[in-house]
């Protein structure tokens, strides 16, 4: 690396707290100060309750901010399920108890029913717009977002319904792995953006590596339907000139320009496993605006960033900064290599921030709200000042 990483005499409690940059118990987004005595004491997420509305499910609600939220529901029936996976439902609505896929270009997980505002409409519809939902928000409006939305899932993916109230699912996401729950990364989402019928199933699979890609109609107009996320992965059925047919859950065929996808076999990783090209991916979203609770290629979080980004390059890691900061393999700073994962905390250990090192003395992070991605020296002394540690999660 082109310069040395100055620990200071922040220590590192790893797994101390339960969230970080993206989860239930994550604190207001930090300008990133040096700690210091009097920024030393994290606010808990239990200190404070947050009135939210929801304009299509109900009465608005005081919640804690806590991930006691996580086990709420709304005052409707609902119905616990088994914690693991059901096989494959040919039933059309989903069911607690059941897989059932993502149904929409990107579904954002609240942490309830209740936490939507009427400015967030845009993302609870089917088909989501979610380019109509950004552009909505104010800047004020994104900072909201923090204690409402957790995560987000993107077309394709498959979940377990925990739990159905109303109009609404409780899911986990397993491929988001978190200490919040065994079988993935928690959350309520509107049951219209989930299908109980996977995507056809195929030798070969489309991955989006691109920022967003366009699914079009599966005809010769092959006119833009949705817009969908980079890392969307969906079956290949076909080719056809310069695109490809793709699979939707529930059915529906569509097509997509094959040099905006990577074509792989099976469940063979989208891009390359090297450092190298982790960072490249990362830094092909330069300029993006931070989004709160983002996983998509229409805006991250600092961890949704890191989490995406390595899944499209076939390793799984946790979904939040302080859930990552505990797993992998611990690499000092005098050997970092480009790839590895750079943690940043308060002096009480609380995790909440996480970059990815690019090489040469370099980072490449989503940092916080108003902010965009970019890349920037490690030695960035309001960084430097907080730095906690670093894992490798590369083989």
């Amino acid at each position: 690396m082109g310069s040395r990483i100055v620990v200071t005499a922040v220590t590192l409690v790893w797994g101390l707290a339960l969230t970080a940059c993206a989860g239930p118990s994550r604190p207001t987004p930090s300008t990133l100060r040096p700690a210091t005595a009097a920024t030393a004491t994290t606010t808990t997420s239990g200190s404070r309750s947050t009135t939210t509305h929801d304009a299509t499910a109900g009465p608005s609600t005081s919640s804690p901010r806590s991930s006691a939220a996580h086990t709420s529901t709304s005052p409707r029936t609902h119905t616990t399920t088994a914690s693991a996976p059901s096989r494959t439902s040919s039933q059309v609505t989903p069911r607690a108890g059941h897989s059932a896929w993502v149904a929409v270009s990107v579904a954002t997980l609240w942490r309830s029913w209740s936490s939507p505002r009427a400015v967030d409409q845009p993302a609870l519809r089917a088909p989501a717009d979610i380019r109509g939902w950004l552009a909505a928000m104010t800047l004020s409006d994104r900072r909201g977002l923090q204690g409402r939305a957790d995560t987000q899932a993107l077309l394709g993916d498959r979940v377990l319904v925990v739990a159905i109230s109303g109009t609404w699912a409780k899911v986990v996401v397993p491929d988001q792995p978190t200490p919040l729950d065994a079988r993935g990364y928690p959350g309520w989402l509107p049951l219209r953006q989930l299908s109980a019928a996977p995507a056809a199933s195929a030798t070969e699979y489309a991955t989006v590596v691109s920022r967003t890609a366009w699914l079009r109609t599966d005809s010769a107009a092959a006119t833009p339907v949705v817009e969908i996320s980079y890392g969307t992965r969906l079956p290949v059925l076909a080719g056809v000139g310069s695109r490809l047919r793709v699979g939707l859950p529930g059915g529906m065929v569509r097509r997509v320009d094959a040099g905006l996808v990577a074509r792989r076999s099976g469940t063979a990783a989208a891009q390359p496993t090297t450092g190298a090209s982790l960072v490249q991916s990362a830094q092909a979203f330069t300029g993006l605006p931070y989004l709160w609770a983002g996983r998509s290629g229409f805006g991250f979080d600092c961890s949704g960033l890191t989490s995406l980004v390595h899944r499209v390059h076939g390793v799984v890691v946790p979904r939040d900064a302080d859930a990552q900061a505990t797993r992998g393999r611990s690499v000092s700073s005098s050997a970092l290599q480009a790839g590895d994962l750079l943690f940043y905390a308060t002096a009480s250990g609380y995790v909440h921030h996480v970059s990815m090192y690019a090489g040469g003395g370099l980072m490449v992070q989503s940092p916080a709200t108003g902010q965009a991605v970019q890349t920037i020296p490690v030695a960035t002394p309001s960084y430097a000042a907080q730095f906690a540690g670093a894992r490798r999660y590369l083989p």
